[in-house]
């Protein structure tokens, strides 16, 4: 009975971490967001395309050998159709990588602005006191 609750253990130990579960979030979130970039291409994409281009189909494009149909259009329609997608999230990843630059540049600057000082040193015996102290905690001396 041990043996199995080990198991259990380090299989929960395994789907706890949190490199599992980001993977199964990225896998989630990309699912979603590759029925945003398909709509994209299929539907805006693609018909402006087939309006420049004339409405070329290479699907239909095939070879007889022997008695074997290799379909070449289709493979030419998928590379392209590859193509376009790989394009267009190229694109939208390249927006949000200078959205996050950005917000990280601004955040750094703010980061980088001096503190106001909270310390200063006794003129007397030079122990680091309250920058609003009026009497030293060390050698009890008037300090401006």
């Amino acid at each position: 009975m041990s043996k199995k609750k080990g198991f259990i253990g380090e299989f929960r130990e395994f789907i706890m971490r949190g490199n599992v579960i980001d993977l199964a979030v990225g896998v989630i979130i990309g699912a979603a967001f590759q029925a945003i970039v398909t709509s994209l291409v299929d539907d805006i994409i693609t018909p402006l395309l087939g309006i420049i281009l004339g409405k070329v189909d290479f699907s239909s494009l095939s070879v007889m050998v022997g008695d074997a149909n290799i379909s070449y259009g289709k493979f030419i329609t998928a590379v392209i159709n590859f193509l376009i997608m790989a394009f267009v999230i190229f694109l939208i990843v390249k927006g949000i990588n200078a959205v996050s630059a950005k917000a990280a540049s601004l955040k750094k600057t703010e980061e980088e602005a001096p503190a106001a000082p909270t310390t200063k040193v006794c003129p007397f015996c030079k122990s680091e006191i309250a920058i609003d102290a009026t009497k030293c905690p060390h050698c009890t001396s008037d300090v401006e």
